[in-house]
């Protein structure tokens, strides 16, 4: 889900970016983080695909090593004592933190890392401004990689840090991420990310059966070892 986020206290413009002045901040103990805004995580059943589908194979990619966080629609806060500057990415990837369960990424907390890599999936909702108002925090609070789609047009963007700024991507077909190590395939038309060994991102629906045809053919093959006398359990 696409979050907005408030105007950060005291904001000037630098190049189009959101530069943050010096604020005064609230004695720590009145300070409330919230996880939650209310709202749904996606505005419709294709945006919530692509959300989950992103989400669960980056974790798939990076399960065997416990110092790569991947979460999605979790609430980023960059700066301590300031609650009101915040953003919920899509899907969020810090490497260098420890996976485990957060209500919410507090940057102070995490060693000062911000996500190194964040994807937004645009919706009908997601106006211009809102669109701009995310590049803007991602720019200024130090992502290195960030990706946006849009199911509704097809249409896949990508920027890359290049020191203060985030540089666009001048052609994301064939695009392999630095970070992820994912490439960005266009293939008969439709987008899909893949893993180094080239095996596409894939939904729930398709893992699970994928895994019930491979169930299947797994208990007719012993099937026909025990009408051939062979008990499969010795093998």
């Amino acid at each position: 889900m696409s979050v907005t986020t408030p105007t950060p206290a005291e904001p000037a413009e630098r190049g189009g970016a959101v530069m943050l002045t010096d604020a005064p901040e609230l004695a720590l103990e009145e300070i409330v983080y919230p996880e939650s805004d209310g709202k749904p995580m996606a505005e419709n059943t294709v945006q919530y695909r692509w959300l989950t589908r992103i989400k669960d194979g980056l974790e798939a990619r990076f399960k065997h090593d416990p110092q790569i966080f991947v979460a999605g629609d979790l609430f980023w806060y960059p700066v301590k004592g300031q609650s009101q500057i915040n953003q919920a990415p899509d899907v969020l990837v810090a490497l260098g933190r420890p996976k485990g369960d957060r209500g919410s990424y507090k940057q102070w907390e995490e060693g000062g890392l911000a996500p190194q890599v964040v994807f937004e999936i645009w919706s009908p909702g997601n106006t211009k401004e809102t669109r701009a108002e995310k590049f803007a925090f991602y720019e200024y609070f130090g992502v290195e990689e960030y990706y946006a789609y849009d199911p509704d047009k097809g249409m896949m963007a990508g920027w890359l840090r290049q020191g203060e700024r985030l540089e666009p991507i001048s052609e994301m077909n064939g695009w392999e991420s630095p970070r992820l190590g994912v490439k960005f395939n266009r293939v008969e038309g439709a987008w899909n990310l893949y893993h180094p060994n080239g095996a596409p991102f894939e939904d729930y629906e398709d893992l699970y059966t994928d895994r019930e045809a491979e169930r299947a053919a797994k208990e007719a093959a012993w099937a026909k070892l025990r009408e051939l006398g062979v008990d499969p359990e010795k093998l």
